[in-house]
């Protein structure tokens, strides 16, 4: 196969990116800026170490026992997975053809013909909502937010599991009006298994440090147990599981 893809980084044991054990692919490239990005290392399309479908087959089935065990998989991450969508496509179908559970983690913002080949062979997907106010979502990331609600639309037009993610920072992500208006707006896809709420953390401040990046979060606190509880209150109103991934 000529198709080549760049990967910033594995990790073998997951378990905080999809069900059970999960292989963790990292993609090298993403067309957002978000502000509160704890791996902007991902985002040059240029960087990682190039892959073929090949070579990383053999790294993931060198976990499969494992996967198999825990009712894990792998899952597909980044930086945005999808920026690299042909080279994604071609191994989540050799994971099908192995047996391998696959899981896509995506803010939802790219869409082609490789993205939509590369969902047919995918059993989960994580998906990121970064906010619900359009406005807003322009703010924290550089980009629309309606690609993503496109691709939810089409997630459940080919009722492909779901789990939505949403990272909660004081001061920017908990405005509480915006987050009712999500709930209200999850109600009605099915294919929405749960809701995720991802506490804002304080732990990849130093590459935005050793990058020389203008990171605008260092003085955010990160959000307390009243915050949590209650945007959780208010995610759960959707009539989706609410699980807080910490």
């Amino acid at each position: 196969m000529n198709e080549k893809g760049r990967i910033h980084s594995l990790e073998s044991f997951g378990t905080v990116d999809g069900p059970g054990i999960r292989f963790v692919v990292f993609m090298q490239g993403c067309p957002l800026r978000c502000r509160f990005c704890h791996n902007p290392d991902t985002w040059d399309v240029n960087k990682g170490k190039e892959y073929t479908p090949e070579q990383l087959m053999e790294e993931i089935k060198r976990y499969k026992s494992f996967m198999d065990y825990s009712g894990g998989g792998v899952t597909f991450t980044g930086g945005e997975p999808l920026l690299q969508a042909a080279f994604v496509a071609v191994i989540c179908k050799m994971c099908r053809e192995q047996g391998i559970s696959v899981a896509i983690d995506t803010s939802g913002f790219i869409w082609n013909e490789h993205v939509a080949r590369a969902l047919e062979y995918t059993d989960l997907v994580l998906l990121d909502i970064k906010n619900y106010d359009p406005n807003v979502y322009r703010m924290i990331t550089g980009g629309a937010l309606s690609p993503t609600l496109k691709l939810l639309d089409y997630l459940r037009e080919k009722d492909i599991k779901t789990w939505i993610r949403y990272v909660l920072v004081p001061g920017l992500t908990d405005n509480t009006d915006s987050i009712r208006q999500l709930a209200g707006f999850l109600f009605n896809y099915p294919n929405v298994e749960k809701v995720e709420l991802l506490p804002f953390h304080k732990m990849g401040e130093y590459k935005w440090k050793e990058l020389d990046l203008d990171y605008k979060l260092y003085d955010t606190p990160e959000p307390d147990t009243a915050l949590l509880e209650e945007v959780k209150k208010i995610l759960e109103e959707s009539g989706k599981e609410v699980s807080l991934n910490i």
